[in-house]
C-alpha cells in the first residue's frame, strides 16, 4: 500500500496561488518517494484563493462581468457557481480590494464596497439563493455599507438625504431604509468566511488595526473609528443586533458586522468553512502525512488562518501535519499546538525580493518538502 501524502498549502501572497504552492511541494515530495500517492488540496481563508478553492471543489464555473471598484471605476471582476448554479462564491478583494487601488489614491474614507453588492446582486438575479463571501484583502473601512447601498438600502441623515458612500459617511448615517431593497435578499441565504476575530470597532476594531495598512493616517483613523461607533448604534436601535460583541464583525473594514446585521449573515472562520464545503475531512481519510504551509507563520497562525484549519481536521484522524513557511517565528507555540515539525522553508538571512520570487519559493518548498519525506519516510 503506497503512502498518502496530502498538501493542503494556502498562497504565498504575492508569490504563488495555493495550487502552486501545493504543486512545488508535491513535486519534492514525488522526487523523496517515487510511489507516494499525492494530493494537492486549494485552501483560502477568506482572501486571496478563496474562489480558485471553492470553485475547483465544487466543479463550479466563472462568471464574468464589470462593476465598480473601490474608487467607483468600472472594473472587469469576476465570482465563482457552484455546479448546480444555486450556490454564488464571491472574493470581495476581486472587486474591492486594496491592490486595486493605487498606493497614491489609498484611502479608506472614500472606498467602498460598492462593486461586491454588485456581484451579489447579479448572483440573486441568475437565481442563486446562497451567497458565500470573501471577506480578506479589503481595500475599504465603510462596514459594508456601499454593498448594501447596490442591493438597495438607503442609509440617510435627519434631512433625509443619502449620506454618499465610503468610510467617511458613517459618522452622518441616522436612519436605515430598507424599503428599496431587492425582494431577492430576503429569500438568500448569506455566509461571509472571515480570517480575523476582530471586533467592530475600538483599540483592537477594524479602523485601529487594519486602516493604516488602507491609506489611513491617525487623524482618518480615530474618524474612522468614531464613525464604527456610530454606525453601530443605528444598527442596534434599526435591528437590535449589538456587532461590536460579535467575533469577526470587524473583518473588511467592519463588513463582517455589516452583513451581519442586515442580511443576517453567518460569520464563518474561512479555513473552516473552506474546509467543510470542499470535503476535505473525507479527502485526508487513509492519509499518512498531511504538508500544509503560508508566507509567515507566527503565533497569529492559531488564531484561524490556513495552517490551524488544516491541523484542527487532520488532529481528528490522527493524521501527522507539518507546516512549512517563507517565515518563522513562535515555533514553539506551533509545535505546542500540535504541528508534528515546523520548517522555514528559506535560508537565513534570504532578501524578502528574493525570497517572493516565485521560482525562488517554488524551488524552496520542493526542497524542503523533500528533506521532510526522506525524514520520515526514510524507507519509502
Amino acid at each position: 500500500m503506497s503512502t498518502k501524502i496530502v498538501l493542503a498549502i494556502d498562497s504565498l501572497k504575492g508569490c504563488l496561488t495555493s495550487t502552486e504552492a501545493g504543486m512545488a511541494a508535491a513535486q519534492g515530495v514525488r522526487k523523496a518517494c517515487p510511489t507516494c500517492e499525492t494530493i494537492v488540496f486549494p485552501v483560502a481563508d477568506g482572501g486571496e484563493g478563496l474562489l480558485e478553492a471553492l470553485i475547483n471543489a465544487t466543479k463550479g464555473t466563472w462568471v464574468r462581468l464589470q462593476a465598480h471598484g473601490p474608487l467607483m471605476e468600472m472594473r472587469n471582476t469576476c465570482y465563482g457557481l457552484s455546479e448546480d448554479g444555486k450556490t454564488a462564491f464571491i472574493e470581495m478583494a476581486r472587486i474591492s480590494g486594496l491592490p486595486l487601488v493605487p498606493e497614491g489614491q489609498r484611502s479608506p474614507l472614500i472606498t467602498t464596497t460598492y462593486g461586491t453588492g454588485e456581484l451579489i446582486k447579479d448572483a440573486l438575479k441568475r437565481g442563486c439563493r446562497r451567497i458565500l463571501i470573501g471577506l480578506g484583502g479589503s481595500a475599504t473601512n465603510d462596514a459594508g455599507m456601499g454593498l448594501l447601498q447596490a442591493l438597495g438600502y438607503q442609509f440617510t441623515d435627519n434631512n433625509g438625504q443619502e449620506v454618499g458612500l465610503g468610510g467617511q459617511a458613517l459618522t452622518r448615517v441616522e436612519h436605515i431604509d430598507a424599503a428599496q431593497v431587492m425582494p431577492e435578499v430576503k429569500e438568500a441565504l448569506f455566509t461571509a468566511a472571515c480570517d480575523v476575530r476582530n471586533p467592530f470597532y475600538g483599540p483592537e476594531g477594524a479602523a485601529c488595526i487594519f486602516a493604516p495598512q488602507k491609506g489611513a493616517d491617525r487623524e482618518q483613523v480615530r474618524t474612522l473609528d468614531k464613525g464604527l461607533r456610530h454606525f453601530s448604534r443605528i444598527i442596534r436601535k434599526y435591528t437590535g443586533k449589538d456587532v461590536q460583541l460579535l467575533p469577526g464583525s470587524g473583518a473588511a473594514g467592519g463588513m463582517g458586522g455589516g452583513l451581519y446585521a442586515l442580511l443576517q449573515a453567518d460569520l464563518r472562520p474561512g479555513i473552516e468553512l473552506i474546509l467543510e464545503a470542499t470535503g476535505f475531512l473525507s479527502k485526508i481519510q487513509g492519509a499518512d502525512f498531511v504538508i500544509t504551509g503560508e508566507g509567515k507563520s507566527d503565533r497569529q497562525t492559531l488564531m484561524g488562518k490556513v495552517p490551524a484549519g488544516v491541523l484542527k481536521v487532520a488532529r481528528q484522524m490522527n493524521i501527522p501535519v507539518a507546516l512549512l513557511a517563507g517565515q518563522v517565528e513562535d515555533a514553539g507555540l506551533l509545535l505546542q499546538a500540535g504541528f508534528k515539525c515546523v520548517h522555514c522553508i528559506n535560508p537565513p538571512g534570504t532578501p524578502l525580493p528574493l525570497a517572493l520570487h516565485p521560482e525562488f519559493a517554488r524551488a524552496q518548498l520542493a526542497r524542503t518538502a523533500e528533506c521532510l519525506i526522506r525524514q520520515y519516510f526514510p524507507a519509502s
